[in-house]
């Protein structure tokens, strides 16, 4: 059901250059959103790592509204007196009338200036703009939904803080207001019906009504087209969400959405076509030497494996030279996230690997948080045996040291018979002897509150997967967000993805996808699907997404046996490449990474604001909207020396010569692959210097169309 494109355009292609230059030094801009200074979801890593690209670009002039939370504010915000000087009137008419707003510096990369209203404070206020919204909108709110209460205290401060800084300036001002989902959009309506002088914008990253649907294993995407939305929304107690969420699309200058499968759902489910699709980008570290990633991935694999060696300690019969370790991670949405097809696939895979006699063993983390109640006591005993053993072989090499030392002193060669003594060969028994364990080594490191009745640990029951010694895929299951202060796997999520070698996202509903996006940054192979955000934009960009180690999984057009097959073939296929495959392919996904920066994404909401700003003042700002040709842009082509996959390589096993080996090493040529690479993609946007008292224009890459501006 694809999604015709007028500026619906998430392809690079079309990037033309600006005619001329877009006049912002009178413009302001206010980013809203529930997430800002307050960490709920993804929305939260979309402002918070576009924030500084944002501020280059408007300066002084861009305002992020959030809500005020104090425990965040402690930690996160340094509190000053507005630099703004009409801004400054606004908030001081606005704690006089009886309100409490805040205003700071959100103390993240770029410092952006934060406008935290204290929706609390003027809860009293509650019954009065309820009553509002329904005689302006008929919709009626709950009372029992404390979420779509704060939705309604805090559109209607933010529409009452917009309007207040209209009325606050001495010349009729030039603001952009965008708003981000349903919980901020109340305020847009609000401008909207005030006939307020703002330009509004409105981001859905997920439609309320999409994740309900598809968490009730519904054939959601090929059933777009039948759903009565109305009944569904209201069978499901969303009803007045939905109306706040639908309202705010219809009511928006500009109506974006994150990804292309995000915008054919909002099309039927919001009954309207987004202006512009605005994918979510990552603030990209770029490392001096070329190979650094891959030092880096090598450091935090070493991390892994020690954890490893203490939980599966008693039955470590496996290499771990030649163990892979794969990973999911995310809220614990058993089918949504896809863990339910990522599980049988891996009882398929442990059956491939054993009857093809593989010597390679995979190991399955699943890093979704759940209901614990502490670690698993089995769990901590086997970092502590390994810490022991550690202590005891440091012990046994000191004393050996010392005796080598001493009869190399005297002249002689040492004794070898005589160089451990019978103490030593007690220590080591001993430690041995600790080592004995008569259970299985754990799949879940934490005591479950609900382990009879949870999704993941019913399902491992179910396919048989018991890390056993016979078993070549083990599973662990972590059900915390990592850190690293635990005393289990003291790693950050970072670091973790870093050791790791294939991040697996098999997800329904998926509208953006930030897991593999930070996978491909990180130079780390992963696996996503047609049904993702990202993994729709990888497909388009790259013409052979599996050689650049982004594995795209056919969940929309393919049953659950079929997906679950097509999976396991992925798999299975990267468990047979070598050592030199993975680290050809590992420096292919890390040169992706440009692809995902902000410096380059970031054109997209650039253009989405100045198209709102044409919509909103015709008379001062000109947009002249194009269609893209088909043959300009780009797509990574496929890459042109040997292939990662042994699947698509002449290798029909990865057990071959050492003179394949040097013909290999003759046909792959990195720095001049690297180079092909770069031709095919455009320089990341750089915004102009600004300084702190003006607001210069920008120019630069936008998609869609060409701008200008005037003054009127």
């Amino acid at each position: 059901m694809p999604l015709a494109r007028s500026l619906s355009v998430t392809s690079l292609s079309g990037l033309e250059e600006w005619d001329e230059e877009f006049d912002l030094e009178d413009a302001v801009l206010f980013e809203i959103a529930w997430e800002v200074a307050n960490k709920v979801g993804g929305i939260y890593t979309v402002i918070q790592t576009k924030a500084r690209l944002t501020s280059e670009e408007w300066g002084e002039n861009y305002f992020l509204v959030g809500p005020y939370v104090e425990s965040n504010v402690r930690t996160q915000v340094e509190l000053i007196e507005p630099t703004n000087p009409v801004l400054k009137r606004t908030i001081d008419k606005m704690n006089s009338s009886g309100c409490k707003v805040y205003f700071g510096r959100w103390l993240i990369e770029g410092s952006p200036y934060v406008v935290l209203i204290d929706v609390g404070f003027t809860a009293w206020s509650l019954d009065r703009w309820k009553k509002e919204l329904w005689d302006l909108c008929d919709i009626g709110v709950p009372w029992f939904d404390r979420e779509a209460n704060d939705a309604v205290l805090f559109g209607f401060l933010t529409a009452w803080l917009l309007g207040e800084y209209a009325a606050q300036s001495e010349e009729p001002p030039h603001i952009v207001a965008h708003f981000h989902e349903w919980l901020a959009g109340l305020g847009l309506v609000l401008c909207r019906h005030r006939q307020l002088p703002v330009a509004t914008i409105f981001t859905t990253h997920a439609t309320l009504l999409g994740r309900y649907l598809c968490a009730g294993n519904v054939d959601f995407y090929n059933k777009l087209s039948e759903f009565n939305v109305d009944k569904e929304a209201g069978d499901r107690q969303i009803y007045h969400r939905y109306c706040l969420e639908r309202a705010a699309t219809h009511c928006a200058h500009v109506f974006t959405t994150v990804s292309q499968i995000t915008a054919i759902e909002a099309e039927f489910l919001l009954k309207r076509k987004p202006d512009i699709v605005t994918p979510n980008g990552l603030n990209v570290k770029k490392f001096s030497a070329m190979h650094e990633f891959q030092n880096l991935h090598a450091q935090s694999k070493n991390r892994i494996q020690e954890f490893i060696r203490g939980h599966f300690y008693g039955h470590l019969d496996f290499n771990l030279d030649k163990c892979l370790f794969l990973f999911i991670a995310g809220r614990y949405e058993f089918s949504n996230k896809g863990a339910d097809i990522f599980l049988e696939a891996l009882a398929r895979l442990n059956y491939l690997l054993r009857v093809n006699h593989s010597d390679v063993t995979v190991i399955a983390f699943f890093i979704m948080p759940a209901r614990t109640n502490n670690f698993n006591v089995e769990t901590l005993k086997g970092q502590a045996v390994r810490k022991q053993l550690w202590d005891t072989a440091q012990t046994v090499k000191e004393r050996f040291g010392k005796k080598l030392y001493e009869s190399l002193l005297v002249g002689q060669l040492p004794d070898v018979s005589k160089m451990l003594d019978k103490e030593d060969f007690t220590i080591m028994k001993r430690a041995i002897f600790a080592t004995q364990r008569q259970c299985q080594p754990p799949i879940c490191t934490h005591n479950m509150l609900e382990d009879s009745s949870d999704p993941i640990l019913n399902c491992v029951r179910r396919i048989g997967l018991f890390n056993s010694s016979a078993d070549r895929v083990k599973i662990i299951f972590h059900p915390e967000f990592l850190s690293s202060t635990s005393p289990l796997l003291p790693m950050d999520y970072e670091e973790f993805v870093r050791g790791c070698h294939l991040g697996v996202f098999p997800s329904y509903y998926e509208p953006w996808g930030y897991t593999p996006a930070e996978c491909t940054v990180m130079g780390i192979p992963s696996i996503s699907t047609n049904l993702s955000g990202f993994g729709c934009f990888m497909e388009e960009h790259i013409a052979d997404p599996s050689a650049y180690g982004i594995y795209i999984l056919d969940r929309r057009y393919r049953g659950i046996d079929e997906s679950c097959n097509q999976l396991t073939s992925f798999l299975f296929q990267f468990c047979k490449q070598s050592r030199r495959q993975r680290i050809i392919q590992r420096n292919r996904t890390e040169r992706l990474s440009d692809l995902l920066d902000w410096r380059y994404l970031g054109r997209y909401y650039i253009a989405a604001r100045h198209m709102a700003l044409a919509k909103a003042f015709p008379d001062t700002y000109l947009y002249e909207p194009h269609e893209p040709t088909s043959t300009s842009g780009f797509r990574y082509p496929r890459p042109a020396s040997v292939p990662p996959s042994p699947a698509l390589s002449r290798h029909s096993s990865p057990h071959h010569s050492e003179a394949e080996d040097n013909d290999e090493d003759e046909r792959y040529d990195e720095d001049l692959e690297a180079e092909k690479d770069r031709v095919n993609i455009r320089q990341p946007y750089t915004p102009p210097f600004k300084n702190n008292n003006t607001s210069s224009a920008t120019s630069g890459s936008l998609c869609g169309g060409n701008a200008a501006a005037r003054k009127g």
